[in-house]
Parts: C-alpha cells; structure tokens; sequence
C-alpha cells in the first residue's frame, strides 16, 4: 500500500482533564482544540496553537472530537441475514438446536457470504470500529470454505480495518472432524483458537479444555472460548480453564466470551472464580446482553480483569436485533450498571476501545502522545462520557493514519 504524504488533521478537540468542584467531585470533561501531524502512520506532532505553514497537505476534522479507535472483539460475519432479505429468527430452544438449524443452510449460504461479510463490515466502520476479532465456524457442514469467503471480505476492508480471526467450533470440537479442520484452519489464516460450550456442546470437559489449549501451544495462538454455561457448572469451567492455561504457559493470552456464570454466582463465589480468572491472566468479552446476567464490570475491575465488548451477531439465525454499532453496546452497559455521572460514562470508553481513554483515572491526559500509531475514531461529541450516553455519531475513522470511513458532508 502506497504511503501518504504527511498532513494536517484537525482542528479536533482533545480530551484535556477533569473539571471539579470543592469538593472533588467531576463534573465535566475539560477539551482542548488541536491538530494533529500525521506522518508514517503515526502522531508526528501535536499542536495546540496555529498550524504552521508548511505546505503540506490538511485535512478538515470540523472540531470534531478524536478518540482511540473502537474495537469490536466479538463478532460473527459468516452468518448472517443482514445485507439479504428479512428473516426473524425462529424462537430459541437451546444452543444445540440452533446448530442444528444451521447445519441445514451453512452450503446454501456460501454464495452471499462474502458479500453479506463486507456489508456488516461497512456498517461497524460507520460506527468507528477500526479493529475486530472475527469469529467464524469451523465446522463438518462447510470445512473451511466460510473461512475463504469471510477472508476475501476482510481483505477487501483491510486499509481501514485490522483483525483476528478465531477459528470457532460452532458445531462442537471433539466429534465431525472438527478438531482436525481446527489444526488445518490454525495454518492456513485463522490466528486464534475459539472453544463453546466444553460441557453441554461437547460434553467433556477436561478433553474438551485440553485439546483447545493444546491446538493454542501447537500453533502459538491465543485462545477465545464461548462460555454460555450457567451457574457453578460455568464456575467451575472458568477454574478449570485457569489452572489449564496458566500450566500450559498460556498466562495472559485467554479470553472468555459471555460468561454468564459470573452475573450469576454469589459475592464470596464470584471473588474466589475472579481470582482465579485474574491470576492466569484470562480477560473477558460480552455483548452487554439485557436478557441473561453477564460478568459485573465493576467486580472484573476490581480484580484487574480487563473487559471488551463486541456486538456478537447482528441480524441472523440467532437474533434478528443489533444495530451494529459498538457505542450502542457501550452505552447499554453504562445504563445496565447505573453508569449516570460523568467520569463513570467517561471510563466506559475503555471498554470498546481496547483499554485505551484519552484520559486516566486520575484525569491525566495520557493519549494521543507524539509517536502514537494514528488509529484514531472522530466523533460529533463534546466528550467521551456524551458520545456513550448520547449514542452520538461517528464522523471518520482512521487507521494507521489513512482515513478509511468518513462521514459525507
């Protein structure tokens, strides 16, 4: 990809502090209007005063605010209606009868996978996602050929959009060949390791929990495992998953999706499976569900897990809803847990943009910093704590320093 010329972004406003009363407590985010020199793909400069005139090239970001870029760290592209006609889902009955149900339409699909791909691509661009953790199906029914095609569509978005693609297998690991098809995909473009489900999809455990962790050392991959167990029965998972990866040297390079189990269990519990969780290093993603528990935030931050979001499935066999938008999520989080004063919106941030805030929590400006990689999302915000409970637009996105989506107008 032919390099950019060095240029000019802004003016933009920047996050700058704090603002307090007597008696300390936030009660606005402070900005401070700025441009940005963009050179290499990084932050070469950063000005609060006029731009000089230099001669080289500007581009307008209308005041807008600029952001860490958002990540989405859990989606699914392979499956999906969106982008086709409308179908809802039919009323669920259990995770094995949806795989059941796609079982049946994985080849039909495959003809409009990559299309339907980039049209869920270029909706979570519109809404500031510059980076995602794909997810797609390893499975008997269709091999790898869905990996190709979800492949072909991330290609075709690749000077805006960075990824991971996680071998998932949907249909369950130890049966069909999977675990085969599972090595086979870790050499050939999938670079990280997906479980579900160790008990009631493939009904082992340890087996299960073993060979996931094993395919992981084999190919030097992280691991992401689907959790939907409930209950002690995901407790006791999420131990087991620990102990394992922590002996199998994976300490730091585990994620669980979902998780349900920790909205679940009671304070003495949940602090000993944390402890646990915190210890092997193991993160966690949710969707921000409003219709089952998921892992309490605070109680995760207590403990040092980070926690990321991702928008799961967006119109397809299990749920016709989603908008696609990663704020959305963001914001639905912060409402769900009573997030309503400012620096508590303001460090919801973190979770849809890897860990990164403007601001720390002490309200030291701490991005962007000369030398930053320019991955950076616009926004028609005055801060970060309006953008999550506002829900308020996305105007540009770049990565790298390239600008990939952009708002018209």
């Amino acid at each position: 990809m032919t390099a950019l010329p060095a240029y000019w972004l802004g003016p933009l406003l920047l996050e700058d502090g704090f603002e307090r009363d007597a008696a300390g407590q936030m009660l606005a985010t402070a900005t401070r209007r700025a441009h940005l020199l963009i050179a290499d793909g990084r932050i070469a400069e950063l000005r609060f005063d006029a731009v000089p005139e230099d001669g080289r090239p500007r581009r307008d970001a209308r005041g807008w605010l600029a952001l860490p870029a958002f990540a989405d760290m859990h989606i699914h592209l392979d499956k999906g209606h969106y982008g086709g006609p409308w179908p809802a889902a039919t009323p669920f009955v259990s995770v094995a009868e949806r795989i059941r149900e796609e079982q049946g339409f994985l080849l039909d699909f495959l003809p409009d996978t990559r299309r339907r791909a980039e049209t869920l691509l270029d909706l979570i661009a519109a809404d500031g996602v510059a980076f995602a953790r794909v997810h797609c199906n390893v499975d008997p029914v269709a091999g790898l050929a869905t990996m190709e095609q979800v492949r072909l569509a991330l290609d075709s978005r690749k000077h805006w959009l960075d990824y991971e693609l996680v071998a998932f297998p949907q249909h369950g690991l130890l049966s069909g060949g999977t675990l085969k098809l599972m090595d086979q995909a870790l050499t050939s473009g999938f670079n990280v390791v997906g479980g579900l489900d160790p008990a009631s999809v493939d009904g082992d455990i340890e087996r299960s929990l073993h060979a996931t962790l094993e395919l992981a050392v084999k190919h030097g991959a992280p691991v992401d495992l689907h959790l939907h167990e409930r209950g002690e029965l995901g407790a006791y998972t999420l131990e087991r998953l620990a102990r394992l990866s922590e002996s199998a040297g994976l300490a730091g390079r585990v994620s669980v999706s979902h998780a349900y189990c920790l909205g679940e269990l009671e304070p003495a519990r949940l602090d000993q499976v944390c402890a646990a969780l915190a210890a092997s290093g193991i993160a966690i993603v949710s969707a921000a569900p409003i219709d089952v528990p998921m892992p309490p935030p605070r109680v995760l931050a207590a403990h040092g897990i980070p926690l990321s979001l991702g928008n799961d499935n967006i119109n397809d066999h299990w749920t016709p809803y989603n908008s696609g938008s990663i704020v959305e999520r963001a914001s639905r989080l912060g409402e769900r847990h009573g997030w309503n004063d400012e620096y508590s919106l303001s460090r919801a941030l973190r979770h849809i943009s890897r860990g990164l805030t403007p601001l720390d929590d002490a309200g030291r400006r701490v991005w962007p910093q000369v030398g930053d990689a320019a991955d950076l999302t616009l926004v028609d915000a005055c801060c970060s704590a309006e953008l999550i409970a506002r829900r308020k637009p996305v105007r540009g996105v770049l990565r790298g320093g390239r600008p990939g989506w952009w708002a018209e107008g």
